[in-house]
């Protein structure tokens, strides 16, 4: 759909432990959030021969997006994220926990391993990589400040009134915080959503990008 409407060719990736990308071989490192832009994303822009990309990420994806714009500024040539996170909130560690409690069911587990291959060693993985990874003593301090500030194109941070990880402080910092493209960060919120805007109401999410699209690479 975002491709039709757009024009823009799109490709969409599982990372490696989601959907039905190969297992993890093991847990996730503190620093997962900025290592994916050379473990993975440049690789795969670099096979695709790729040259220049507009990124795209939900949650956690959207954190990955914006820290690979800051690390490959000649590759990236705008961001969008929807949900994402800049630094660890209380809001964002309440409902982590009530996500961990939720999945202790095996049924809700079951549920989750659909999107990841019906496997429900690797829906195991998947979950402990969420919530152990953000609730661990460790990651208290992560944030994308630094990356943030080094960023050089255009961001668009779309996020739900209603979202149960985070509140609007996150796509306020993400579209404010940097002042190297001054005019060029737009923070949106959508009204009665939660974490999941692009299933919630997805015309609002495809209307809200193709207009950012549209003033920032018209006639693309």
């Amino acid at each position: 759909m975002l491709a039709a409407c757009t024009g823009h060719p799109v490709i969409a990736y599982d990372r490696l432990g989601f959907g039905n990308s190969d297992s993890h071989p093991s847990r996730l490192g503190h620093d997962f959030i900025r290592d994916e832009a050379h473990a993975f994303l440049l690789p795969l822009m670099d096979h695709l021969e790729v040259e220049q990309a507009i990124l795209f990420g939900h949650s956690v994806g959207g954190g990955m997006a914006l820290a690979a714009a800051a690390q490959l500024p000649g590759r990236i040539a705008a961001v969008i994220t929807e949900s994402a996170q800049a630094f660890v909130e209380d809001r964002t560690l309440e409902g982590i926990r009530a996500a961990k409690k939720n999945f202790a069911d095996p049924a809700q587990l079951a549920r989750l391993a659909k999107y990841h291959g019906n496997d429900l060693e690797k829906a195991r993985w998947v979950l402990d990589a969420w919530t152990e990874t953000w609730l661990a003593p460790e990651f208290a301090g992560w944030s994308l400040e630094e990356d943030l500030r080094k960023l050089r194109c255009p961001v668009l941070a779309m996020h739900g009134d209603l979202d149960e990880f985070g509140s609007g402080r996150h796509p306020e910092m993400i579209a404010g915080l940097p002042s190297a493209f001054a005019g060029q960060g737009e923070c949106v919120m959508f009204e009665g959503c939660g974490h999941v805007p692009h299933r919630e109401n997805p015309a609002l999410v495809l209307e809200t990008v193709m207009g950012f699209l549209n003033r920032h690479f018209p006639g693309k």
